[in-house]
């Protein structure tokens, strides 16, 4: 584990103080902000800025926690409540420990670090880096503030507190190393965090990157199955359609007159036949059958002669009872899709006759 203490200065104008743990040891120790790396901060509070309490809480959430902590502390406590940010340390078979301390002076410190451009991963209070005696109570220096710790006490060591507090109860100064060892524990696992609630330390999401060429590669590999099922999709159309253009051109063979050669624009010369067989225009067929059914449809006429000429035009001589028969017919042929152009009628035997020509419009 590697990790640096970062003392916060007890009053305005203390120097900074601060160590670096690596591995159980520690390896250095100096005065002002240490240099910017990569090993985590731990931010030491003053002892006497943090107020600490121990109490019985039930392993709950840590808002809940929190709560209860308020409610247990309240009574202590002469600052309003809506002023103190509290703090509740890990479970313990006995008790948890409680911080207290000034709003105003907690965001105080994170504020001044931030702009040293430090952001502490813990903040801690002084005393909880001592170990917990096992009577009586130990003391040590940490970071230029004497500090005293008890099983279930800690605070600034300042005479009449203290004697107040030990009641004569011995009291150990720590040497150098149990110091040092005592350190190594404390930051390894912290008693107590001020970092919670509203402090807490914003956790940046690190971007997990053979995660992400994970799923680049899938992504991939999804892209490029579509475009292999689209290769596959096309290449059967294009198949199918050359089978279907092999097959046309076939029966466009078949369909072509005798002594056409089978090559060119075969489409082209079987629409060329076509008009050949029908006739110009809308073709014989066509032309004649539409002229026969409105004659038919209309009683009291009849054609008595038909003449089919080389442009198209069909040639119609035309017997009616009256006018009105003649341009009945006349007028189904227009329905029909055919312009008409009426001759002079002349009156035979009693009937009309005349000339009616029938062209594509």
């Amino acid at each position: 584990m590697t990790a640096t203490l970062l003392f916060l200065p007890p009053r305005v104008g203390d120097p900074w103080r601060w160590l670096r743990i690596e591995g159980d040891v520690v390896t250095a120790r100096g005065q002002g902000v240490p240099e910017a790396d990569d090993a985590p901060v731990v931010a030491v509070a003053p002892a006497d800025a943090v107020t600490l309490h121990w109490a019985a809480l039930p392993a709950r959430t840590q808002a809940q926690a929190a709560t209860a902590a308020r409610i247990v502390v309240n009574d202590a406590c002469a600052a309003p409540q809506d002023q103190l940010h509290v703090a509740v340390g890990e479970t313990d078979d006995d008790e948890r420990a409680i911080g207290v301390v000034a709003i105003d002076r907690m965001r105080g410190w994170l504020d001044g670090l931030r702009g040293l451009g430090i952001d502490p991963a813990v903040v801690v209070p002084a005393p909880l880096l001592l170990p917990v005696p096992e009577e009586g109570f130990v003391r040590a220096d940490l970071g230029g503030q004497s500090v005293v710790r008890g099983a279930s006490s800690g605070f600034a060591d300042e005479p009449q507190l203290t004697e107040l507090v030990t009641a004569g109860a011995a009291t150990e100064t720590l040497e150098r190393e149990a110091l040092d060892r005592a350190l190594v524990a404390a930051v390894a696992a912290p008693a107590l965090n001020l970092r919670q609630g509203p402090f807490a330390r914003i956790r940046r999401r690190e971007i997990n990157w053979p995660l992400v060429r994970r799923l680049g590669l899938l992504v991939a590999l999804l892209l490029l199955a579509l475009l292999a099922t689209d290769l596959v999709r096309i290449t059967r159309y294009s198949l199918a359609a050359s089978r279907l253009d092999a097959q046309a051109d076939s029966l466009a063979r078949q369909g072509l007159a005798r002594g056409v050669t089978a090559d060119g624009d075969l489409a082209a010369k079987l629409d060329l036949r076509l008009a050949h067989l029908r006739g110009p225009g809308q073709g014989f067929t066509r032309t004649v059958a539409a002229a026969l059914a409105a004659i038919r449809a209309t009683p009291g006429s009849e054609a008595s002669a038909l003449d089919f000429q080389s442009n198209g035009d069909l040639r119609i001589t035309l017997i009616a009872q009256s006018d009105a028969e003649a341009n009945a017919v006349q007028a189904r042929l227009r329905d029909a899709g055919f312009a008409v152009t009426p001759g002079a009628f002349e009156s035979a035997g009693g009937r009309l006759k005349g000339d009616v020509t029938v062209r594509i419009r």
